[in-house]
């Protein structure tokens, strides 16, 4: 069972591992919230191995039912969004901390035999020097990364309590296909495409380490079948860039001008730099297979070619969102 698997990263997931696992089969729980998009996975609706499931990971009875079959359980569904939580980290709290608890007493209940969390870099706070391996302490700054950073803490205590076989993935900033219009590259290409200012925080110089969503697949994938039970693994794509500089990568690709760029007021405790050490993971065979220049390129061009895509999106509560988060733009 996937959950979350209608998000971005669930999505691709979902889409990866239907193609190179012919004997598997999977149900995809979603509840559907405002960046969940079953347009994401079109191509495999049909797909006779995969069935979806609308529903909320915090909801018991649910969970159980679409879990009662399955060997193993991927949780990626989560509100990621750090404005968001900034404004409003209720839903944040309810379903990255209620909803995994109810996750993990289903796994114990039903004796799943394998449950992984999908986790971020972020639960380990800024650094200025060197990087974080899955033995550094977690200082989260947000919201956003508190509640994940709770969520983490509870899947190690039911692993430790209870035994449950449970390991956790802690991954850098993912990019790619599919990715909701409010993280910064989907952002910035969809409003440069439109001639529309890219709002950049603060200085522009916070950092953080790019990895293409496919290279997160495969090391979840990875993880999942190889890993540790109560262990975590860091996956970073060793793309370390800051925003400004990525910001003029993205206006370079599409051949519009750098007078785009409008910098807006800083975004309350923004994190410096995100560095994570990915030894562990390297350990177990994993390697990122697409460089950043690449990978941006092929993510630009997919932005570019489905416009029908984000346009459906970046309309209605997006729009308020929007105008409301970046009212310096107006």
């Amino acid at each position: 069972m996937v959950t979350g698997g209608a998000g971005f990263i669930g999505s691709n997931f979902v889409r990866y591992m239907l193609a190179r696992h012919d004997d598997l089969e999977i149900v995809n729980l979603d509840k559907l919230t405002y960046a969940g998009n079953l347009d994401n996975l079109r191509d495999v609706e049909r797909d006779g191995r995969y069935t979806f499931v609308h529903g909320d990971i915090c909801d018991a009875a649910t969970v159980r039912a679409a879990l009662r079959d399955a060997d193993a359980v991927v949780n990626f569904a989560a509100e990621t969004h750090v404005d968001r939580s900034i404004s409003g980290p209720q839903d944040f709290i309810r379903t990255d901390v209620l909803g995994t608890h109810t996750l993990l007493e289903a796994v114990r209940e039903l004796g799943v035999t394998r449950y992984l969390q999908i986790s971020t870099d972020e639960v380990y706070g800024s650094t200025t020097s060197g990087s974080f391996t899955e033995e550094s302490g977690l200082d989260p700054s947000s919201p956003y990364s508190a509640s994940k950073a709770a969520a983490d803490l509870l899947v190690l205590a039911y692993h430790r309590t209870y035994g449950t076989p449970a390991l956790i993935t802690r991954s850098s900033n993912n990019y790619g296909p599919w990715q909701y219009p409010e993280k910064i590259i989907p952002l910035f290409i969809s409003n440069a495409i439109d001639g529309q200012p890219l709002p950049v925080y603060g200085d522009g110089l916070n950092v953080r380490d790019w990895l293409h969503v496919d290279d997160n697949c495969a090391a979840i994938d990875l993880v999942l079948s190889d890993g540790v039970a109560g262990q975590a693994y860091n996956i970073g794509g060793g793309n370390e860039i800051d925003n400004l500089t990525l910001t003029g990568r993205i206006l370079d690709a599409l051949g519009k001008p750098h007078a785009l760029i409008r910098f807006v007021t800083d975004r309350p405790g923004h994190d410096r730099r995100y560095s994570v050490d990915c030894a562990k993971l390297r350990a177990l065979g994993w390697r990122p297979a697409t460089g950043f220049a690449e990978g941006l390129e092929r993510t630009v061009a997919w932005y570019r070619d489905n416009p029908g895509w984000w346009r459906a999106i970046k309309s209605g509560a997006w729009r308020a969102y929007y105008e409301q988060q970046y009212r310096e733009l107006g």
